[in-house]
This record gives C-alpha cells, structure tokens and sequence, in this order.
C-alpha cells in the first residue's frame, strides 16, 4: 500500500501507535548524521540547490552536475509552484566567497511525468534542471559518474553521503560541506518486514542507518559509491523514517539512477 506524505507540523506523539511514514530530508531539523567537514572541493559534482526569497537565495537541496548544462535533483526539491531556483558550483562554505563558485540560473525544469508528491513510496523522485549556460569544467567543478542502465551494487558496498544541513535539531546549517560514510543496505535486507518492507521499491537504493543518515538539507544529493577504484552516483537523496533521520532498520532511500539513465537521455537530448 502507498504510504502519503504528511507534514513535520503533523502531532507525532498522536501517531504513536503507527508506523511512521517516509519524511523528505529538508522536513526534518538534522544534517547529514555522523558526518564531518569534507575537504574542500572534494565532491567537485556536488552543487547547492538554492531557492530566492525577496532579494536573498536559500539553500534547499543537493543535485548532481551531470553535464556541463545539466544538473541532477530529487523531484520533490523542485516541485514548488513559481519559486525561483539557482544553482551554485564549486562550493564548499556556504558563508564564504572563494572564487572557486559559479552561479547558474536554472533555466529548465524537468521533474520525471510520473513522480506523485503525495505518494513518496512511489518513487520516480527525480528531476534533471537545465542551466542557464554551461558549467566551466576545472579543479572545483567536474562532473559525476552516472551508473551504467540497470546497476545495482552488493550490500554493504563502500558510499558517502554528501550535503549541507543543521547540525542538531533546530540547530543552525553548517556553513561547510559534510560527507559520512554509508554502505548500501541490499534490497533482500531493506525490504524486509521489519526494515522498510514494501516501501521500498527496486527503484530505490537503501544505505546507512544506525549512526550515519541523511537528513535535513541532504535531499536531492548524490550517494557516492565506489566501483573499480573511482565513485559512481548511484543515489539521489530522498526520504528518510518519519521516527527520524537515523532510526535503527530505517536507512536513508535513494532514487536509484541506474533505474532512470533512459529517462535522462531523453530528456537531455531536448533541444534548448
């Protein structure tokens, strides 16, 4: 059965005695759980999603530089009516300007024809953002690794988790950007009764738990994993337990993009 989306504001201590549906990363007051401070440009494919309100832009999300046009989501990032969205490159302190940064309007916004926000166990959470022009490949900007169509990696495979967000529970955002360790949880395991069961679907990728999540600003951000000596995408930040970002049996889900690389290419085959 499809589980709905309900908002953080909904009275938890009145839903005591149900199971908790799936939560969006940025509904929840965490960060990137057990995380530390990566090195700077580390993640060169990592961007910030940033929204404007009044004469000020906000980080929102991850994404993924996919092409030097082009930027990978979560869905539910972009799905707000009439907001205005940026992307930042090249980024690493968010309250510092280190001349490495390039910022692009987004010019386009493809979110995937069968993605339902009010159905979160789903899937299709996933979104491809046109840029305004071209990325300038360097150092601090590089792209990501997609996966071949149809991968899928071995329980416990080597993943980090990048992103910005708080560092407690209504704590401020980390200004730098944050990385921690998440080996992939095996469909065979997240499905089971007592893990996530028919929530997750094999479009879905399950990693961490325990100590180490995603959380609150990790939405939409790449799941790093390591395959042949070099990091491959494999995930982009989606939901976590509505009992919190690291509940034990409830891992971080990820869209799987190896489930989408066909979608993606038609899409970024569009003419501008």
């Amino acid at each position: 059965m499809f589980l709905h989306f309900v908002l953080l504001l909904c009275v938890l201590s009145a839903l005591a005695e149900l199971r908790p549906e799936p939560r969006y990363m940025e509904d929840l007051d965490e960060r990137v759980v057990g995380g530390e401070d990566a090195k700077p440009n580390s993640w060169p494919w990592q961007i910030s999603l940033q929204y404007q309100s009044g004469s000020n832009y906000y980080h929102t999300c991850g994404g993924t530089l996919i092409a030097p046009g082009w930027v990978m989501t979560a869905a539910h990032c972009v799905d707000s009516f009439g907001r205005v969205y940026r992307v930042v490159l090249g980024e690493h302190n968010l309250r510092v300007n280190s001349g490495t940064e390039q910022i692009k309007p987004v010019k386009d916004i493809y979110i995937h024809p069968q993605w339902d926000s009010y159905r979160v166990s789903n899937g299709y959470d996933i979104a491809l953002l046109r840029l305004s022009s071209d990325a300038t490949l360097n150092a601090y900007v590089q792209l990501g690794t997609l996966p071949p169509d149809g991968q899928i990696l071995p329980h416990n495979n080597l993943c980090y988790i990048t992103g910005w967000g708080r560092t407690s529970t209504g704590g401020p955002l980390p200004d730098i950007l944050q990385q921690a360790i998440l080996p992939l949880v095996g469909y065979k395991e997240c499905t089971a009764p007592d893990w996530w069961g028919s929530t997750v679907k094999d479009t879905m990728v399950c990693a961490g738990g325990g100590e180490k999540s995603g959380c609150n600003g990790d939405s939409g951000g790449p799941l790093n994993c390591m395959v042949n000596n070099k990091y491959v995408v494999t995930g982009i930040a989606s939901f976590v337990s509505g009992y919190g970002c690291n509940y034990e049996k409830k891992p971080t889900v990820f869209t799987r993009v190896s489930a989408y690389i066909d979608w993606m290419n038609s899409v970024s085959s569009l003419p501008p």
